[in-house]
């Protein structure tokens, strides 16, 4: 256990990312906080409008030549999507942020990765918590699950991403064959 809150010696540059990561962090979970303090009446014109705008521009780039009663109506058949899908990309980089933070404490990374995601999902059961106390809304287990997913899911992806970047970075450079006939 004292291995791991022990600090890495890192350099003073790596430290002010990791502190930079865990500001944002805190940031990130004041505008959740203020995405959540949103009436239900507010928080609906904003996702019909994020929806609206969605199908518009789909329609216009596939060439669908939609009425405004069709886009209405697509735009207010996918907005539950669009919501779930803003919770787990929120709590995703929420988990993200917490990832970068730990990395300056000693421990692994399946370590580093759950304690990322269960801070998420912490903040994902206090958020809702919070969303009892505001006009409209409710606080439900099941967004709970679903900002939690998100948390995972976009951490692993996150994870998978930088590990692959690291590799291309760490491959050597192709060498150049020499062709017959250059000296």
């Amino acid at each position: 256990m004292e291995r791991c809150m022990k600090r890495k010696t890192e350099s003073k540059r790596t430290r002010k990312w990791r502190n930079l990561a865990g500001i944002l962090a805190l940031v990130w979970m004041c505008v959740i906080f203020a995405f959540s303090a949103q009436t239900n009446e507010e928080s609906s014109v904003v996702s019909e409008g994020i929806s609206y705008r969605m199908v518009n521009s789909t329609g216009f780039l596939l060439h669908l030549n939609l009425s405004e009663k069709q886009l209405k109506m697509i735009s207010l058949a996918v907005e539950s999507f669009v919501r779930k899908g803003a919770h787990m990309t929120e709590y995703g980089i929420l988990a993200i942020l917490v990832f970068l933070w730990l990395g300056g404490w000693e421990m692994t990374a399946l370590r580093r990765w759950s304690l990322a995601v269960a801070a998420a999902a912490l903040y994902a059961c206090s958020d809702e918590f919070h969303q009892l106390f505001v006009a409209g809304r409710a606080g439900c287990v099941t967004d709970v699950m679903i900002d939690s997913a998100g948390a995972a899911l976009g951490l692993t992806l996150f994870v998978l991403l930088a590990g692959l970047w690291g590799r291309a970075r760490k491959r050597p450079p192709k060498r150049q064959h020499k062709q017959p006939g250059n000296v």
